[in-house]
């Protein structure tokens, strides 16, 4: 981002105003015709509700959770809180959706561009610390397919949240041709206990104990098998295929990847006594594609003599890649989860709870 759109000053953060119903259908029909809702059932956000919510992430209703930088939007956390009830959030779930929109906010996430671009992406949330088991968030079966209450609601809570403060509904800020089914919740939960490594909160700077929400400018998984082999260099050239299979039908450029790994690849990685890193640097050598490759796949167009011979890599560096242990316990799979636009969208990690920066 440049200097200009980051210090644009915010829009005056008002409380949110009341309106009333009769019954929660009437509060359902009132928010259908207004287009406050993605479509699917909400709960009313009554304000005994909506105070609950707040009361349990030890927040005031006018409190600034974040800024969109580019139009200078704040977002209050009694604002987020009434989009959180309606998605079905609980109470103690608002302390981790009030994080993501913290980490939307940050000017490296794009947060304008990633909700009104005609690429479709979503916003990822990845949820890491105590903070997965105290709200029974799973990571296991399912994981990427709303494995839990928490996730589900989570990641409608987020959406919801875009929709209505930023203004991210179909045809009006967000520009999708396509979208995809991650723009009603994508929310992850790490399986931290079945992992042999460090988490991705630990990856990115978490202090031993704490909770953190990361979230990513994504596109929809891309899930990959690889059944045939336990070596980590057989395994990872699947991966590899698949990020460059990305690099030639989506976007040619570098940015962060997510890699999913369940407990079957991982023991693989494990056994071999291969670490986070090694999959980082493999990765990072492997997921190379040429200017020239474009020309087998319908893209001759943009290649001349002058760049057939340019390398472009997945990632810039290793650390690029977010590697996250989940999933069931079966099968040689993975799941990657290519970027939205290159590096022009940064992963960003905040605390839940706590300030990570401070």
């Amino acid at each position: 981002m440049n200097d200009e759109r980051s210090t644009v000053e915010p829009a005056p953060a008002a409380l949110a105003s009341v309106h009333s119903a009769a019954g929660d259908d009437g509060v359902r029909e009132l928010f259908e015709a207004r287009g406050w809702t993605d479509g699917l059932p909400i709960t009313p956000p009554t304000p005994q509700r909506v105070a609950a919510a707040l009361e349990a992430a030890l927040l005031e209703p006018g409190q600034v959770l974040g800024v969109e930088t580019v139009r200078g939007r704040a977002i209050t956390a009694q604002k987020a809180a009434i989009n959180a009830v309606m998605a079905g959030s609980r109470p103690r779930d608002f302390a981790v959706v009030a994080a993501a929109v913290e980490a939307m906010c940050d000017p490296a996430f794009l947060l304008h561009g990633a909700t009104s671009s005609t690429g479709g992406c979503a916003v990822l949330i990845i949820v890491n610390g105590p903070i997965r088991r105290e709200l029974g968030m799973t990571g296991t079966f399912n994981a990427l397919g709303g494995a839990d209450r928490a996730s589900l609601a989570i990641g409608r809570a987020v959406r919801l949240i875009l929709r209505n403060l930023l203004g991210a509904r179909p045809g009006e800020l967000d520009r999708s041709t396509l979208g995809h089914p991650g723009k009603l919740s994508y929310c992850l939960a790490e399986d931290e206990e079945g992992s042999p490594w460090p988490s991705l909160g630990t990856d990115r700077g978490a202090p031993g104990g704490a909770s953190t929400v990361t979230v990513f400018a994504a596109g929809s998984p891309r899930q990959i098998m690889n059944e045939w082999t336990t070596e980590p260099e057989k395994i990872l050239d699947t991966i590899a295929a698949e990020m460059r299979a990305n690099l030639l039908h989506y976007s040619i450029w570098a940015g962060n990847h997510c890699l999913v790994l369940p407990p079957q690849l991982r023991d693989r990685f494990a056994s071999a006594g291969w670490s986070k890193a090694d999959i980082r640097d493999y990765l990072h050598r492997h997921a190379r594609v040429w200017r020239g490759d474009w020309e087998r796949i319908g893209k001759g167009s943009v290649v001349s003599d002058a760049n057939r011979n340019r390398e472009y890599a997945a990632l810039q560096s290793p650390d690029e890649l977010l590697i996250v242990a989940a999933g069931g316990p079966a099968g040689g799979f993975a799941a990657v989860i290519p970027p939205w636009f290159g590096n022009k969208s940064r992963a960003v990690t905040a605390g839940v709870g706590f300030c990570l920066e401070c």
